[in-house]
């Protein structure tokens, strides 16, 4: 059964609830999710739900009928998401709205080859990288493993381009040389699915486990091995679909993809894929890795290798570099169909490998992306905000200023967040709840003064069309409602500036700042076309999270924090969260709300506080509140605490 727990229980009465339960020979695990704690009773023995129910602290109890219990989707509503850390201080997720590709070759042979098989998985985009080190094999004859020298060199190689590592485990006395390396995840291959004292042995030392489904196991078979690992102590185990044993012969095993959409309505678990084993075909891998991120898995395991030919265990179905370069880009270009987006090593990681970093490129100086050409308003702002000591890098759209951010590209990025005319830039909104691994680090106001540009010639009267980002052309409606000109839509001011010049047609002209023409050779018809002269956009500026070299930004004291949350859809949620800004003297200087992807009629909410106390207060401030407003809602992330910069002129 499942005790969810009161979200004021004292600590006490969990105490308590666990003595009367293990009165009953019940064993306990209590598990701190995203909606409630919860405490999962696993025993023979049957009891009266409403015996538990009734012990202060329980909000309720949910009977599991599945012979999986922790496992199951009643067990933990939401899904879990598994946390690796690399060695530069990065986060790899893999479940949620990700993708994980995880890398590399069956067995590790020799060290310069496994090196040189990390550094391409690595540049690929992987943000794993597996290897064998102990080998099952079916022959006696064949390929072991170099034993615990292949675990060294896996770990080694893993390292040197900061990518977690995954291992198969065979025996429980190769755990010690596991934890003596550090190797990240575990896996349980196919012929140990059932080995249930393998898997006791490895849920108590609580690692993150791969587990994959056996050539003739049942799902619900799978799932109570999954089961013996979680009732060990195991709180992260990942399910690894590898295909089946049927009288089909034309591949290896057969995959069934069918597998993941149903085990997402079984269990809480994440769900990932592996083609290599399933197919065993180097050219039909591709193409089932593909359809297994279409049927919804949370990312796949592939074998790659620079020389098959010699590969000492499975060579056949190997990719090679180049084949699983092309199968990491069209992985990209599906992510965002599926609505998710794929799990990628910063770029600053591998940038260091070879002792250069972006900030080296760039002569010391930070590099701060925007989305546009040169002289669009976000450039303006680079320069204002960090006053010419940051070089701008042009980016071609908002979304990608945080993928340059997170890929080590630009060490900040310079995000339009709201206008005071034309209203909120939703679209940075939703990027801010997709890109988990940034955080805000500052904020501005810039000063808006758009002009109508047109090339040399050009009159009001001979305009047909004119180009601009949708926010420019709103703020400046009044100008254009008088006249009738099809209005385009452009990434950025400068950008439709380009677009015009490139096009060189007096039938054209675009609203952009007049800095453009610096850079376009196009006059400025008209000046100060926005509909009100306090016009105003806020940029924020975003950085990745884990930095080890953190950007310094205008060295004054914090006085803005910027919460994310979801509430539950009951009466009075939203007022008893403004209640607790309330209570701790926090001014909202804005509160919006966007829908929740996949989830509809749910919506995050965006809460900026104006904070007014010294660094170290603020600090200690803001932790308070957001622990109290853990209590009142589903989810929340504080996107930031950071110094907002004076309206610029």
């Amino acid at each position: 059964m499942v005790i969810v727990l009161k979200k004021d229980i004292s600590e006490a009465d969990k105490k308590r609830i666990k003595a009367f339960l293990g009165e009953k020979n019940f064993k306990t695990n209590e598990v701190s999710g995203e909606e409630a704690s919860i405490i999962a009773a696993v025993g023979q023995l049957r009891i009266d739900p409403s015996d538990v129910n009734l012990l202060p602290g329980v909000e309720k109890v949910i009977p599991i009928s599945k012979p999986y219990k922790m496992a199951s989707r009643e067990f933990k509503p939401e899904n879990t998401v598994v946390e690796l850390n690399n060695n530069f201080g990065q986060k790899i997720r893999i479940g949620g709205k990700r993708i994980a590709v995880i890398a590399g070759p069956c067995a590790v042979e020799e060290r310069e080859r496994m090196f040189q098989i990390a550094k391409c998985v690595a540049e690929s985009g992987a943000c794993m990288l597996r290897g064998g080190a102990y080998k099952p094999r079916t022959s006696p004859y064949s390929f072991q493993g170099l034993g615990e020298e292949g675990v060294k060199l896996l770990k080694e190689a893993g390292d040197k381009y900061g990518l977690p590592v995954v291992t198969e485990i065979i025996a429980a006395e190769h755990l010690s040389i596991m934890k003596k390396y550090g190797v990240d995840c575990l896996q349980i291959g196919a012929r140990n699915m059932q080995n249930f004292d393998l898997l006791k042995e490895v849920g108590k030392s609580k690692l993150p486990v791969i587990l994959k489904r056996g050539l003739c196991a049942t799902i619900e078979e799978w799932l109570m091995s999954a089961e013996y690992l979680l009732s060990g102590g195991a709180e992260n185990v990942i399910l690894c679909e590898r295909g089946i044993r049927t009288y089909e012969k034309a591949t290896r095993n057969t995959l069934d993809l069918s597998a993941v959409p149903v085990l997402r309505g079984m269990t809480h678990l994440p769900v990932i894929v592996d083609p290599s084993h399933a197919v065993g075909v180097r050219d039909k891998i591709s193409p089932m890795a593909l359809a297994a991120i279409a049927s919804g898995a949370d990312g796949i395991v592939v074998e790659v290798h620079n020389c098959p030919e010699k590969a000492l265990s499975d060579g056949p179905q190997a990719l090679l570099p180049e084949m699983f370069d092309k199968l990491m880009h069209d992985i990209e270009a599906m992510a965002p169909v599926v609505g998710k987006s794929v799990v990628h090593i910063r770029g600053d990681i591998l940038a260091k490998v070879d002792k250069k970093t972006v900030n080296e490129k760039k002569n010391g100086k930070i590099i701060c992306a925007y989305n546009g050409k040169p002289g669009a308003y976000a450039e303006q702002a680079v320069t204002r905000y960090f006053d010419g000591e940051a070089d701008s890098k042009s980016v071609e759209s908002f979304r990608e200023i945080f993928k340059a951010v997170l890929s080590g590209e630009a060490d900040c990025g310079m995000v339009p967040i709201e206008n005071s005319l034309a209203g909120s830039v939703y679209q940075n909104y939703d990027n801010l709840s997709d890109f988990e691994d940034v955080s805000i680090v500052g904020a501005l106001h810039l000063r808006i003064q758009h002009a109508l540009l047109a090339p040399k010639g050009t009159t009001l009267d001979s305009i047909k069309r004119v180009f601009s980002h949708p926010q420019g052309l709103a703020q400046c409606s009044k100008f254009l409602a008088t006249r009738n000109w099809e209005k385009i839509d452009a990434s950025s001011t400068s950008t439709a500036a380009k677009i015009v010049a490139d096009k060189g047609s007096v039938e054209n002209a675009a609203i952009a700042s007049a800095v453009t023409t610096e850079y376009y050779n196009l006059e400025i018809l008209q000046e100060d076309i926005q509909n009100d002269p306090r016009d105003y956009t806020r940029f924020v500026i975003i950085s990745a999270n884990n930095k080890k070299n953190s950007v310094k930004l205008n060295g004054k004291l914090p006085n803005m924090a910027t919460f994310m949350f979801s509430i539950e859809n009951r009466a009075g949620a939203l007022c008893e969260c403004l209640g607790i800004f309330q209570k701790y003297g926090l001014s909202l200087s804005r509160l919006e709300s966007r829908p929740v992807n996949g989830q509809p009629w749910h919506y995050w909410f965006y809460a900026d506080a104006e904070l007014k106390e010294s660094e170290q207060q603020c600090e200690e401030y803001v932790q308070k509140v957001l622990v109290e407003l853990k209590k009142s809602v589903e989810k929340i992330r504080l996107l930031g605490v950071y110094s907002e910069a004076g309206y610029s002129i």
